[in-house]
């Protein structure tokens, strides 16, 4: 069961937070990119998540992370997904054909989870990871199955994207191993 954020909104909680003391925000854009990468739990939030985004997205695609700054208690930063509505995020994925978030959950599971309301590239993602040896997993119900219309991944133009969500167990392996790193960013680009 997922824990209660402890603000309701972007606007909420930049009233308490400071900007670049406790998190920061990247949105880059790419001239008429139509595929945005997102991070939206990064940092010490969800840790290595933002880094998968930014590598994913390349030189050649939309990236945006929101990141955790501080040395403790990052999780009170933690928007859920369907309530992120950061402006910058929005601005930068409102016109993507292609939206995918990056998320993290707890556990040392070397597995992941695809969901989204995107049918086709969440199976073109789920059928690309498998091929290159990772535990995928589609996922169409539940809180992690992110098939809230409001949910960040579906915000695009078309309305669905596709959400990972990524175990703590497989984000330390990519993390301390440069060849299942590659493999992975590689397979997700290649889905896109």
């Amino acid at each position: 069961m997922a824990r209660k954020d402890k603000y309701g909104s972007y606007e909420e909680l930049s009233q308490k937070e400071r900007e670049n003391v406790d998190y920061n925000v990247t949105a880059r854009p790419v001239a008429g990119g139509k595929v945005a990468i997102a991070a939206p739990h990064g940092g010490g939030i969800e840790f290595h998540t933002a880094e998968l985004a930014e590598s994913i997205a390349g030189d050649d695609h939309n990236f945006y992370a929101f990141r955790g700054l501080k040395k403790t208690g990052n999780r009170t930063l933690h928007l859920t997904s369907h309530r992120f509505d950061e402006k910058r995020a929005l601005t930068l994925i409102e016109s993507c054909e292609k939206v995918i978030t990056i998320h993290g959950l707890e556990g040392d599971a070397l597995s992941l989870q695809v969901g989204g309301r995107d049918a086709e590239l969440r199976s073109r993602v789920h059928e690309a990871l498998r091929a290159a040896g990772f535990d995928s997993n589609v996922v169409t119900e539940g809180e992690y199955a992110g098939m809230e219309p409001q949910n960040i991944c579906n915000r695009g133009s078309t309305r669905a994207g596709v959400q990972l969500e990524i175990y703590a167990g497989l984000r330390q392996a990519l993390k301390d191993n440069d060849d299942a790193y590659a493999r992975f960013v590689d397979a997700l680009r290649s889905a896109l």
